[in-house]
């Protein structure tokens, strides 16, 4: 498996990640943030994303995105080819992402509001709590990304305090955080990409 960040070149992918991200949704069925090929092509040039290769296949994505004078940082988007799920690719991307954000925003709190249980379990295995959602930022710039998500009535009419979503927050800037993570190379090659999921929904997960 080849995991790694993301570069302006990788835009040629940003139409099926976004082709995947439309699935995921259907799919499972709950509220996923709407993302642009536009959006996802400016994360990878400004070096702002992980993605990952199985056999020189496509197979997962995730970006970060920051707020409040990038004081929050939130890992977004993360989705996985559904023919490689349950391998533990989601959970490698994650830890790729969540340590570009260490390296890139050190003092920032990481946070992400999901549905995903399996997101879930990652998050808790590097350190994230779940917290209200009073505990994160207050910037309409994230919270308008939950615009698309089928569940957006309910946050607006519970005052964007709760929603489906459970938020997690990791704040321990001294914790060092390791995830351990599958043998990538006893993988064969997956099928043609299909939309999956591991989505880490509007984690704007807007937005893990």
């Amino acid at each position: 498996m080849e995991i790694r960040v993301a570069t302006a070149e990788d835009a040629i992918y940003a139409d099926a990640l976004c082709q995947w991200y439309i699935a995921s949704a259907k799919q499972r069925g709950t509220g996923i943030a709407k993302r642009e090929p536009a959006y996802v092509s400016q994360k990878m040039a400004s070096g702002d994303g992980i993605i990952a290769f199985v056999d020189g296949e496509l197979a997962g994505f995730c970006y970060i995105e920051t707020f409040d004078d990038k004081s929050f940082v939130v890992n977004s988007g993360l989705v996985v080819n559904v023919d490689i799920r349950k391998h533990g690719v989601g959970r490698a991307i994650k830890q790729a992402v969540f340590n570009l954000s260490r390296t890139k925003y050190p003092q920032a709190k990481i946070f992400g509001i999901t549905t995903s249980l399996a997101v879930m379990k990652i998050n808790t295995d590097l350190g994230y709590e779940p917290v209200t959602f009073s505990e994160l930022t207050q910037s309409e710039d994230f919270w308008k990304g939950c615009k698309s998500c089928k569940n957006y009535g309910i946050l607006m009419e519970n005052e964007r305090k709760m929603c489906l979503c459970t938020g997690m927050l990791f704040e321990a800037a001294d914790k060092l955080v390791q995830v351990q993570v599958p043998d990538f190379a006893a993988l064969g090659a997956p099928a043609a990409p299909v939309a999956h999921d591991h989505a880490s929904d509007p984690e704007t997960d807007s937005a893990s």
